[in-house]
């Protein structure tokens, strides 16, 4: 059974950091796409950022872009999101997902196999 499991939330101010980090269970990050997504309260989820670990392609948000970077640790089996100059509108949980293939989904399409439970990160003004 595949499990993703996310770590590394918290509460932080405006301006500072956090990373984030996903272990799958089960499941080895080779030939597949791993995403981090986040939900605001109210708000549907949105892809924040991408990964293919297949030659490290990656994809940002652009919100985003310059703050946040994927990164992959496969001697760890591990991915992680660095989240840098940190906005209260990047408030939400945050979800790790992966699915095995070829390439990523396209933009915009959330049909990741599998999904981690969340991360909560909140960041006050």
């Amino acid at each position: 059974q595949v499990q993703l499991v996310e770590s590394g939330g918290g509460s932080v101010q405006a301006g500072g950091s956090l990373r984030l980090s996903c272990v799958p269970s089960g499941y080895t990050l080779s030939r597949n796409c791993m995403g981090w997504f986040r939900q605001a309260p109210g708000k549907e989820r949105e892809e924040v950022a991408r990964i293919f670990s297949g030659g490290g392609s990656t994809y940002y948000f652009d919100s985003v872009k310059g703050r946040f970077t994927i990164s992959l640790d496969n001697a760890k089996n591990t991915v992680y999101l660095q989240m840098n100059s940190l906005k209260p509108e990047d408030t939400g949980m945050y979800y790790c997902a992966a699915r095995s293939g070829p390439s990523c989904p396209p933009v915009g399409s959330q049909t990741y196999q599998y999904w981690g439970q969340g991360t909560q990160v909140t960041v006050s003004s």
